[in-house]
């Protein structure tokens, strides 16, 4: 098999190879590394890889199966992980000079899952400066003078060039949705609190969310049963049985689903040729389609967002602002200024705020199975100076709510253009079905 079929197959498809043994976890490592080889010097996803140490474990991997004993859903699989989560054997840095080759002292609890699983960690991808949007190295594999997006860059980049099939990131605003609609690739930002955050960098404990990266829906959905499972480090995770979310993702929903369609006051802001992309995709659904305008809510939640955003970093990176503050990005040090100058009243205005709209957003899915959105203001923004507009993602984020970009559409010069589908809060494998038949249906409309 030459590496051209093997980058065709989904991961689902790759562990079932692994699992039986047609396929060896050494060969696909090996192809890995011939991809990197031909990719990276441009495209540059990767903050840390050692060749050694992925070879070894998967060599290790291939002698485990051959000894007969129980396989776990992803062993022998290569996953790579952003570089804010924490791994004892790998630097953690976090794009930031002040943890310069250091490794943290222990694997976050995504890791420990991972490996449970019998996942290899291939190695650490590039992300902006704290998970912020100071840019990073790493550029868009579809062409490399555009911004790959934010700060999981390097997890949407190398599953779009091929360097692995399966990738983490995270979202605290748009860092999953937005990287994986500007690079042509499955994202997925799960329900605030199905994923553990132990272990990896804190940004916002009341934003923060793992993200997960794929080439379909059933991909993201392998990787979340091996990730979603309460874990008391973190409070904010619920008990939530994931066991069979690829027999529901598979099934897809009991009856034809109905969305709403939500231009929202930032559709002016989209490019002409990314607006009829996404007209042509509502003429195709129309049956299944309805557009409403944007609930005036919305207006409020980019401000309250911010609030909190920049408060917890304000709270959470202030070691290093008090450290060495010209050490940081001018972006970081905005923020985190402004971050000071919250109230208690305005943090806790912005807090309560996020029941208060959920309450109110949640009345949709009385009668539809879900928000079709964009994913991004348009394809990916010409330089690498900026990692693009969060304006299509933030709301569903502070909402707490499951979001998955799927490539879909393209837009001007035939760059890819993510569709955004919303669901409804801890709903996330009804979610993923529907998802996966939207993914089957807009492939089968062309």
């Amino acid at each position: 098999m030459c590496i051209r079929d093997r980058s065709n197959l989904t991961a689902n498809e790759l562990a079932s190879k692994l699992k039986s043994g047609e396929l060896s976890s050494v060969d696909l490592c090996n192809k890995y590394l011939e991809r990197i080889k031909k990719f990276e010097p441009e495209v540059k996803a990767w903050a840390h890889l050692d060749k050694k140490l992925l070879l070894e474990k998967a060599e290790e991997a291939d002698n485990y199966r051959k000894s007969g004993k129980p396989l776990g859903p992803l062993h022998g699989m290569p996953v790579a992980i952003k570089d804010i989560i924490g791994t004892y054997d790998m630097p953690t840095e976090c794009g930031t000079v002040f943890r310069k080759k250091m490794s943290s002292s222990q694997d976050s609890e995504i890791v420990n899952l991972l490996k449970n699983s019998g996942a290899i960690i291939m190695g650490k991808t590039a992300t902006t400066e704290l998970a912020y949007i100071h840019p990073c190295k790493t550029t868009n594999p579809h062409d490399y003078t555009r911004t790959p997006g934010g700060s999981s860059s390097g997890s949407a980049a190398v599953i779009a060039s091929h360097m692995a099939h399966l990738s983490i990131g995270s979202q605290t605003a748009g860092s999953t949705i937005r990287p994986a609609s500007y690079c042509g690739v499955v994202g997925y930002k799960p329900s605030y609190g199905l994923i553990s955050r132990s272990g990896v960098l804190k940004v916002s404990d009341k934003l923060d969310t793992i993200g997960l990266f794929g080439k379909t829906v059933k991909d993201v959905a392998l990787l979340a049963k091996c990730l979603i499972k309460k874990d008391l480090h973190d409070p904010a995770t619920v008990y939530f049985s994931a066991d069979d979310i690829l027999e529901v993702c598979d099934k897809g929903p009991v009856f034809e689903p109905k969305f709403i369609f939500y231009k929202t006051d930032k559709w002016k802001d989209i490019n002409k040729k990314s607006q009829q992309a996404f007209e042509f995709l509502i003429k195709n659904f129309k049956k299944n389609i309805e557009v409403f305008d944007t609930p005036s809510y919305f207006k409020d939640i980019p401000k309250y967002l911010q609030i909190i955003h920049e408060t917890d970093m304000a709270n959470n990176f202030q070691v290093y602002y008090k450290k060495d503050k010209t050490k940081l990005s001018k972006e970081m040090r905005e923020a985190i200024s402004r971050g000071m100058k919250y109230s208690a009243k305005e943090y806790a205005d912005a807090s309560d705020f996020m029941q208060q709209s959920y309450d109110s957003y949640s009345e949709v899915f009385e009668d539809y199975h879900g928000v079709i959105t964009p994913s991004s203001s348009g394809v990916a923004d010409k330089g690498l100076k900026s990692t693009g507009s969060s304006d299509f993602q933030k709301n569903w984020t502070y909402m707490g709510l499951p979001a998955i970009s799927l490539p879909l559409l393209t837009g001007e010069n035939d760059l890819p253009l993510g569709v955004q589908l919303v669901g409804n809060k801890l709903d996330d494998l009804r979610f993923l079905g529907t998802a996966n038949w939207l993914e089957k249906n807009c492939k089968d409309e062309g």
